[in-house]
């Protein structure tokens, strides 16, 4: 490869647009002089060219039959090098842009194509090119076809814009864009909307343009709703965007906002398929593309959001059925209005939203942006995706879970390299027979109700999960809480000896002994992460003591050295990010590469990931049955109905046994 291209690649690190002009170039012969973001001449795309050929990285037939038909060669290559910076799209059957990005970080971090790092650096530093990979197919698709009203439906392109830059990068996919729209813009400023105003009125395709000045309050969703909800609903589709921007070691990354862009307003083959599918199928209500590839595996997950949207299941008349759904999680779609009429069709003010700063996530606003998916089914219409990877559109909402099909043999390779790994305990290296947590406090129950001394064992269970919640209010919610302490206080409100309350809490543990199995697959991986002399540990947010845990281990046959992080002993807890500050401090000390595996996406996964220590999370076994839209029961919503427990409990266990699907 030649230098000049070498070095022009290493002084860029980001690509914004590709709107290169051609001019004559003497020294090509090929229209060229005008540059590239990356600063390539014509000839060094040329050069580029050539190079990923000898390198079979780019193969044009495979590429358009992903990316649609380009005039030339050259022009479908410079297509692949824009966007195998932000899109999991492969150039060739030899090269898989995601495996790429997912071994190289620094690539990523860089902002850069992961096609011209590999041909300008990648190849000649021995960096691995993966054969193109299909993580996930759509069971069904849909096919676009011709309309005699797409062209005709009204269409209002709705804009909340915070960066200046991206005034003109909307300018430029509105400019191409099929029909003639209406152009809905909030801003920050004045400037901003000074700015927006002149840019966008110079499009010929534009109609009417309303540009508002917001309030820095309910962020890309309050300033559309506050200044245009009542007008939208006028319209056949509205399609809804804002400037996204995130931050890495210093430097802008604009790669998430950039791959919902391009498939949502960009990308005129996409967007011209979209608007034909709208029109042909009116029971299609909302549009997004598939998450972004680089997300965490549980980025479609409720999170710590179910709190905050009891305001849309009670005006909406929603429901929450399981822990993992589909969203347009960047906040940015097409829908169809009256999909969503309950939502559009009020009045809004800038004090319904929160105030700035908001959590980075735990929110109205952040519960808003999932709900929106489920009023569009409450309204009898669907949701629909396009899959870049595949090019395909589809109403299959399984691609929420691609993430979680992991063989065991890959699931092994992704962890044998970190030299202490941790593993959250319950339902992640064991499971319950019956999966219920308090099934052996409703067993304890029925001990005592057959002594006359309480009523009900459901009675019971109550007032014992009573006296630990208060407990927890009488700490301030510092710490933790341990078993002993909970029947210290059951023997207060029973008026009998501590020693006695003690036995039944000695009952309620040996009644969850019973009941524990292993997860065979993850105790198999512990076992052959300590023949690689890796360290292994155990952290769990749990009421039992040391003691009672070590006995667990042992009964699901974990009897290789290990350390117990156990937040009845040390005061800390996962999901209060306490044990994440302390096992972080450990990890740094000790100068060794680290991850944590466990099930519970909020304490497991995500707080610990805000703590800077990589993660793996599994499916609960709920999630995993979910996933598999297989039957509502009560157990998958941890109730005590001994009828659900005993017919569905052990169904439920077995088959999250293995915490991945491709067993």
């Amino acid at each position: 490869m030649n230098e000049e291209v070498k070095s022009k690649m290493t002084e860029s690190t980001s690509i914004e647009h590709d709107d290169i002009h051609l001019k004559d170039d003497s020294q090509s012969g090929v229209k060229s002089e005008e540059r590239h973001v990356y600063g390539y001449t014509m000839k060094n795309y040329l050069e580029m060219l050539e190079a990923a050929k000898a390198l079979d990285v780019f193969d044009r037939e495979y590429y358009e039959a992903h990316c649609g038909k380009f005039e030339s060669e050259l022009a479908a290559f410079k297509d692949a090098i824009r966007k195998t910076r932000f899109s999991n799209t492969n150039p060739s059957p030899s090269f898989d842009t995601e495996a790429y990005m997912r071994m190289n970080l620094d690539v990523y971090h860089e902002n850069t194509s992961a096609l011209a790092h590999y041909i300008c650096h990648g190849a000649e530093d021995k960096r691995k090119a993966m054969p193109a990979m299909q993580r996930w197919t759509p069971a069904s698709a849909l096919v676009a076809t011709e309309t005699m009203g797409w062209q005709s439906q009204k269409v209002a392109i709705v804009l909340h814009i915070f960066y200046e830059d991206f005034v003109e990068k909307f300018a430029e996919s509105i400019a191409k864009f099929p029909i003639t729209v209406d152009v809905f813009v909030t801003v920050a400023t004045p400037e901003l909307a000074d700015l927006a105003s002149l840019k966008y009125r110079g499009l010929d395709n534009v109609n009417k343009l309303k540009v508002a000045v917001a309030e820095n309050r309910g962020r890309n969703f309050g300033p559309f709703l506050v200044e245009f909800s009542d007008e939208l609903l006028d319209y056949d589709l509205m399609c809804h965007l804002h400037s996204k921007k995130s931050l890495y070691s210093g430097r802008a990354q604009t790669q998430w906002f950039d791959y919902v862009h391009e498939y949502i307003l960009n990308d005129t083959h996409v967007v011209s398929c979209l608007l034909r599918l709208f029109d042909e199928h009116q029971e299609l209500g909302i549009f997004y593309p598939t998450s972004f590839w680089m997300m965490p595996s549980w980025v479609n997950h409720w999170t710590c959001n179910k709190p905050h949207a009891s305001t849309f299941i009670n005006d909406w008349g929603i429901e929450l059925k399981s822990n993992f759904l589909n969203y347009p999680a960047s906040g940015m779609f097409w829908v169809r209005p009256k999909a969503v009429k309950q939502w559009l069709g009020k009045s809004y003010v800038y004090s319904d939203f929160p105030q700035e700063p908001l959590p980075n996530d735990g929110s109205y606003l952040h519960a808003l942006e999932r709900a929106i998916g489920l009023l569009v089914e409450k309204n009898e219409y669907k949701q629909f995706f396009y899959h870049p990877a595949s090019a395909k559109f589809t109403t299959d909402k399984s691609y929420i879970y691609m993430n979680y099909h992991k063989p065991v043999r890959q699931f092994f390779n992704e962890v044998r390299n970190f030299e202490i790994v941790s593993f959250d305990i319950f339902d992640t290296v064991l499971r319950r027979e019956f999966q219920v947590s308090d099934l052996a406090k409703l067993k304890l129950g029925q001990v005592l109700a057959s002594q006359d001394l309480v009523p009900t064992a459901g009675q019971f269970v109550k007032t014992r999960n009573d006296i630990e919640h208060q407990l927890r209010i009488d700490n301030g919610f510092s710490g933790d809480v341990s078993i002993v302490q909970v029947y210290d206080r059951m023997s207060e409100l029973f008026q009998c000896e501590k020693s006695q309350a003690q036995n039944w809490a000695e009952l309620e543990f040996e009644f969850d002994l019973e009941s524990i199995k292993p997860k065979p697959e993850v105790v198999d991986l512990v076992y052959r992460l300590h023949e690689l002399d890796r360290d292994i540990w155990f952290i769990s947010d749990t009421y039992y003591t040391e003691r009672q845990i070590a006995t667990l281990l042992q009964a699901i046959g974990i009897t290789i050295p290990h350390k117990l992080f156990i937040s009845s002993e040390l005061g800390l807890r996962k999901d209060a990010g306490t044990m994440w500050q302390y096992i972080s401090e450990l990890i740094k000390n000790k100068k060794k590469t680290y991850m944590h595996i466990g099930d519970n996406v909020r304490s497991d996964a995500q707080i610990c990931g805000d703590y800077g220590l990589t993660n793996m999370h599994i499916l609960h076994p709920v999630d995993k049955w979910q996933a598999k839209n297989l039957p509502d029961n009560r157990v998958c919503v941890d109730e005590l109905d001994l009828q659900d427990v005993n017919k569905w409990g052990p169904l439920v266990s077995r088959f999250g046994r293995y915490p991945f699907f491709g067993e």
